[in-house]
């Protein structure tokens, strides 16, 4: 073991070297920028330019580094470039931001910019879901074409991706990927928006990546950023809501003294019930969410690490009948309480020509249902172990290749009344490769991966008595490659196609459920019997840009064999209806297609529309259940500038149309179209040093009383949400 040790430093050192960037930022006129925040991924190094628009950069690895560029008002560019010599000079060149399709993104395996990127991946700042209205990161996540959430209430969101939800979504935050009992659609994603930088969404398979539950697509945080080198750097944000009287209010610091970083944040989220469009209350869709961020890496030429560790709390109300409002912000009963800590460690390793990187995580989450004060319903202890390994092989001419394995241990306790599932033991194993040619107009992509995946459940109750869940012993296994291509076909067109698969193996509820599930009022039987869901899906997408004018099309085929959903079977258990898992070949196709138009001379206005559609069918031709109905989306968004004290002011309104949707399963009824209004507007004010940002939207503006298809509370007549205006002030400190 000290052998391998010795060993491992070795190598490390052996990549070590003293490099610096040195160059020059500015815009398409040949001005300087200042300000411009210039971030190398491969250490975590941060720096900014200075009136001259120049930056320097050092302990820079050696081989093939990554630097992206942000500047406020400009697109943000990521550029990746080879070291060839201990000092290097470039010369960057920013643009406008136009609210561009060329976004840059870090979940995909090569991590480039888009216009090199074969996959079509959806990529957003969390400052722009503010802007746009976002209440919750989940309603946030919604705004993107391609995405919806099932919800209860304002407190608990899942994300919907092209018809697809729950176990086939897999989140990832701080590098691993979120286990939470996401099987279940009483609670949602157990994270914060505070300390979150951008969120990132492949829509399709992503099985070669990620392995099981990345069926439908992926889902990716990314953690908010590191101080600029050698500064420090506080900031407060407030926000009041209307409708709900909430309050959330978020505090950070963070700083970056030579090449070790530090970073916390700290927030509490506090909501009362909310109201539909003629003032009555929701009762007990209230929450209270307690959330904590820490961060500390270091990072030099030769290697970085960056441990963080989340802490989520959310207590939040279950809406039931005949419960009486007492007045304040304490959930009634009944309730959940719910605790999530995310641990993750990354660390990266840099070589002559090449580079490690290793993730690891452990997640535990904590998940009480309560009846009473003293009464646990349900409770749950759920504890993951993961690791995800890359090594990035060296270059080859204009060819690139990773090989890297991943792995889960999984736990799952019970101690409360009830059960759902029983204590369980799950083990993951996958191993792939995929490699990246990049030719002069072209990119093609291809990979292969392995996994296999064990689950072992522990025996409950008596044979034959309601409740009873046998052991279960279970091996899926799967094989599964992608291939992509990506074209310029004029020097404004691209393309792209790709085609993969993906796999699913179901999860400990599908399996062994026998009971009532309370959230749905369902009795739910599981099927130990059933086998690994499989995808093949091919998309195609089209995108054109201009200066004044940008479209976008992407269109999908989905089909699922062995597609696992719950069939009504007439019998009653527990006043409650009886339904079974089961298992049909399934088939989903449809897209989205967009534009943003940026007429000249109003170069302050920016006009974006886009369509979603979606069709979901099982090969006996029964509808899926949950799926979207087609959405509509406009925005008129104008940019101003009125003196030096208001540098970024903007006003928008958003017309969004949701259709009828009548295409539904057995135990769905339709939904009426709806139309939607939004007004917002916001400034950034700089005084004496400091910058404030102000912003007030107003959701739902006319008070439209609407159900949502996805609302779990439609089947109970419940409306969504009227008409809520929010307040949001923050600055920098």
């Amino acid at each position: 073991m000290k052998k391998i040790i010795q060993l491992f430093i070795l190598l490390s050192l052996s990549g070590y070297s003293q490099n610096t960037i040195k160059g020059t930022v500015s815009n398409i006129y040949k001005q300087p920028l200042q300000n411009v925040i210039i971030h190398l991924n491969e250490n975590n190094t941060t720096v900014e330019t200075n009136k001259l628009g120049q930056f320097e950069l050092v302990n820079v690895p050696n081989g093939r580094v990554t630097i992206e560029l942000y500047l406020l008002g400009f697109e943000t560019k990521k550029i990746s470039h080879q070291i060839n010599a201990s000092n290097t000079e470039v010369n960057i060149v920013l643009e406008e931001k136009h609210n561009a399709l060329n976004e840059v993104i870090v979940s995909t395996a090569f991590k480039k910019a888009l216009s090199k990127n074969v996959m079509k991946v959806a990529s957003e700042s969390l400052k722009n879901l503010q802007e746009k209205g976002a209440t919750s990161l989940i309603e946030g996540l919604a705004t993107i074409p391609g995405v919806s959430q099932i919800s209860t209430g304002t407190s608990i969101g899942k994300p919907v991706i092209r018809g697809l939800s729950s176990n086939r979504v897999l989140v990832y935050v701080q590098g691993v990927r979120l286990e939470n009992q996401q099987f279940g659609g009483e609670h949602g994603l157990g994270i914060s928006a505070s300390g979150i930088e951008s969120v990132e969404v492949i829509k399709g398979p992503a099985s070669l990546l990620y392995g099981s539950d990345a069926l439908g697509g992926v889902i990716y945080f990314n953690p908010e950023n590191y101080a600029l080198s050698n500064t420090s750097q506080g900031n407060f944000y407030q926000q009041f809501l209307s409708n709900t009287q909430g309050t959330n209010t978020t505090f950070g610091y963070k700083s970056s003294p030579n090449n070790w970083k530090f970073l916390v944040n700290a927030n509490y989220n506090s909501q009362l019930d909310y109201k539909i469009s003629n003032g009555e209350k929701v009762i007990n869709t209230r929450f209270i969410e307690k959330d904590l961020k820490y961060g500390i890496g270091y990072g030099n030429s030769a290697f970085s690490t960056d441990f963080r560790y989340n802490y989520n709390n959310l207590n939040l109300g279950l809406p039931e009948e005949n419960l009486v409002n007492e007045g304040n912000r304490t959930p009634l009963f009944p309730s959940q309480d719910i605790d999530n800590h995310i641990l993750s460690l990354s660390q990266k390793i840099y070589f002559e020509n090449s580079k490690l990187e290793a993730d690891f995580g452990y997640i535990f989450n904590n998940r009480k249902e309560l009846e009473a004060l003293d009464e646990v319903a349900l409770y749950m202890k759920l504890k993951t172990a993961n690791y995800n390994v890359k090594y990035y092989l060296p270059k080859m001419k204009q060819l690139e290749t990773i090989i890297g394995i991943q792995g889960i241990n999984q736990v799952n306790a019970n101690f409360g009344e009830e059960l759902l599932i029983p204590n369980a033991i799950l083990n993951d194993f996958g191993g792939f490769i995929t490699s990246n040619l990049e030719l002069e107009k072209s990119v093609f992509q291809a990979g292969i991966r392995f996994d296999s995946r064990r689950i072992s459940t522990q025996e409950h109750g008596v044979v034959g008595d309601q409740g009873y869940m046998e052991a279960v012993k279970k091996e899926f296994n799967s094989l599964n490659f992608a291939l992509g291509y990506k074209t310029d076909l004029t020097t404004k067109t691209d393309i792209r196609i790709n085609l993969a698969t993906g796999f699913r193996a179901p999860n400990l509820s599908e399996l062994t459920s026998n009971g009532v599930h309370e959230g749905s009022n369902r009795y739910e039987i599981g099927n130990s019997n059933l086998k690994n869901e499989q995808n093949l899906q091919a998309d195609l997408n089209v995108e054109y840009k201009s200066e004044h004018f940008e479209f976008f099309v992407n269109g999908f085929y989905n089909y699922i064999s062995n597609y696992i959903y719950l069939n009504p079977t007439g019998a009653i258990i527990d006043n409650a209806d009886v339904y079974n898992y089961t298992q049909n070949n399934a088939s989903l196709f449809g897209g989205e297609a967009g534009i943003h138009f940026h007429p000249h001379p109003l170069d302050w206005l920016h006009v974006t529309s886009s369509i979603e559609n979606v069709n979901a069918k099982q090969t006996n031709g029964q509808n899926l259940p949950l799926i979207p109905a087609n959405q509509l989306k406009n925005n008129f968004k104008a940019n101003f500038n009125i003196n030096n004290w208001f540098t970024y002011n903007y006003a928008s309104i958003q017309v969004n149309h949701t259709f009828l949707q009548n295409k539904v399963s057995q135990f769905e009824t339709l939904t009426k179209d709806y139309t939607l209004i939004n007004l917002a507007i916001g400034s950034k004010i700089n005084i004496n040093k400091i910058i404030f940002n102000a912003n007030i939207n107003a959701n739902n503006v006319l008070n439209k009383n609407y159900f949502s298809h996805l609302s779990r509370l439609k089947t109970d007549g419940i409306a969504n949400i009227g008409r809520n205006i929010m307040l949001s002030v923050g600055f920098n400190f």
